[in-house]
This record gives C-alpha cells, sequence and structure tokens, in this order.
C-alpha cells in the first residue's frame, strides 16, 4: 500500500471503462472505483480526478483504527494484506 498518485487515477478510469464495457450486464448501474492509499494529498486527488466523469473515491486505509477489536483476531494482519498485495503487484518493498 502507498500514497496516492495522480496515475491511479488515469487505471482506474481504464479498468472501469473496460468493466463496463466487456462484464457490465445491460440492467447493471457503471460501476464504481475504490482507490485505498496509505496515505493521500486532498489537493493532488482533486486535481487527478477533476475532469473525470467516472465516480471514483479515494480513502486514506484505516481498517485497523475502526476494526473492533473482537473481529482483529478473525482479519489477517495488515502487514499480511500487505505483503500480499505487494505480491501480487511486483512491488519489492513499503512505500
Amino acid at each position: 500500500m502507498q500514497a496516492f498518485r495522480p496515475e491511479f487515477a488515469g487505471k482506474m478510469n481504464f479498468y472501469l471503462s473496460a468493466v463496463n464495457d466487456l462484464l457490465r450486464h445491460p440492467d447493471d448501474q457503471p460501476s464504481i472505483g475504490l482507490i485505498l492509499c496509505k496515505t493521500r494529498d486532498r489537493l493532488v486527488a482533486e486535481y487527478a480526478l477533476r475532469d473525470l466523469s467516472k465516480p471514483i473515491g479515494i480513502s486514506e486505509y484505516q481498517l485497523a483504527a475502526a476494526l473492533p477489536e473482537k473481529l482483529k483476531g478473525a482479519l489477517p494482519a495488515i502487514e499480511e494484506i500487505e505483503n500480499e498485495l505487494r505480491e501480487k503487484t511486483g512491488e519489492d518493498s513499503p512505500d
């Protein structure tokens, strides 16, 4: 997981276009893109999304702070999720 970068909005726009064109059923509403980041700069995010017509949201990843204590043991640790994401994306180390 890393800080938001403007190119993430472009990638999400691309993926949403492909999903809506190739996978969406005619009865479905348009897809919504969510970009979860370690941190975000509101101004950078605003400029990155300003002229996009598709619904895309950006949020900082804060699951650990909001997760009730009794559920924490039932889910993988943040480090496990980050490691799996790094493996899948080919990243070498955390941001």
